[in-house]
């Protein structure tokens, strides 16, 4: 099994709300997908619609403003079966998310691609919360044909 791993600081923010952006309809929309609907209480699915396909996210564990954990039930083959964590901790000034989507089969080219994907995300997240504005799909930084 393979996963993604990344780390990114959130400058004068808290994890509340780093939390906040990740558990409510709003906030999802505000950084990663326009196109977000669904329950994001632990039990729902979340439904995220990108220009070429969707995702669905069962909210897996839920604990505010440490953690959010979904599991992929709906998607591209590669990601059924996998699982996306964010843990999130305060450390001075600075509000420190550590990201996984874990338990990949295999790295794929598709794998790679999900990983630059993701910083790129992960960095509209910051943005999100630092300045107001994140740069969500369909308005992301396109890296490749796959989007």
């Amino acid at each position: 099994m393979a996963d993604i791993l990344h780390r990114v600081g959130v400058e004068h923010s808290s994890p509340q709300r780093v939390y906040d952006a990740l558990t409510t309809l709003d906030g999802l929309s505000g950084w990663w997908v326009e196109k977000t609907t669904g329950d994001t209480g632990r039990g729902g699915v979340v439904e995220f619609r990108f220009g070429p396909g969707g995702i669905d996210m069962e909210v897996a564990e839920l604990d505010p403003g440490r953690l959010v954990r979904w599991d992929v039930v709906d998607g591209p083959q590669e990601w059924i079966g996998t699982s996306v964590q964010w843990d999130i901790r305060q450390d001075g000034d600075w509000t420190i998310v550590l990201f996984r989507h874990e338990g990949w089969r295999e790295p794929v080219e598709f794998m790679h691609h999900c990983s630059t994907k993701w910083a790129t995300f992960l960095m509209s997240l910051k943005e999100l919360l630092e300045t107001g504005t994140g740069a969500p799909d369909p308005r992301d930084v396109r890296i490749s044909d796959w989007h």
